[in-house]
């Protein structure tokens, strides 16, 4: 190893000059960050109410005070103030438009997933409709007749009689109603 050269490491990363880089690299979108509180406080009502009061301020000033204190006289129609403003109008616009931008992407990825979003759900319901048809069509096979909404209240009444039949108080508790039929037998259909 030559006299003065530091030992290299190899089991780290090198930077430049072989000294490990340890600064952060700074937002790629701080700017665009910037851009977007620039213009959601320009569009405030405090902003034009503070605008208001600067403009009203300096045009008094520079018009009422003695022509040694002024630093933008009348006689100059206001020259530093037209500059001012026109300097703040041509940040302004293109702040804005950058602004409007970021959120166009960002609605264009909502927009996206939303889309994403019905589709799932329309296959999910289309999913669901062909689960029910399946079900309908399974129930049509083992009772050879198609089931209705009134086939299946007439056959759930049908059920609650039985049980209101088996539980009426002069059960004897056997597990038998009053006619002496068990709990164990099947359930007659009724047409």
């Amino acid at each position: 190893m030559a006299r003065g050269s530091r030992p290299v490491s190899l089991d780290a990363p090198r930077g430049r000059s072989g000294i490990i880089s340890r600064n952060p690299q700074p937002s790629r979108d701080r700017f665009g960050r910037f851009s977007e509180s620039f213009a959601r406080g320009m569009g405030t009502s405090g902003f034009l109410i503070g605008m208001t009061i600067f403009v009203v301020v300096w045009l008094m000033w520079n018009s009422l005070m003695p022509v040694a204190w002024q630093f933008d006289p009348r006689a100059t129609n206001f020259t530093l103030l037209t500059l001012i403003l026109s300097l703040q109008a041509s940040y302004a616009a293109p702040l804005i438009l950058l602004a409007q931008n970021r959120q166009d992407d960002r609605d264009r990825v909502q927009i996206e997933q939303d889309r994403q979003r019905a589709e799932r759900n329309l296959a999910d319901t289309e999913y669901l409709a062909r689960e029910i048809v399946a079900l309908r069509m399974a129930l049509t096979e083992v009772t050879s007749e198609v089931v209705t909404k009134d086939t299946l209240r007439h056959e759930l009444k049908a059920l609650l009689e039985q049980l209101d039949t088996r539980l009426s108080p002069d059960d004897d508790g056997d597990g038998a109603d009053a006619r002496g039929t068990s709990f164990d037998q099947p359930v007659e259909r009724r047409p």
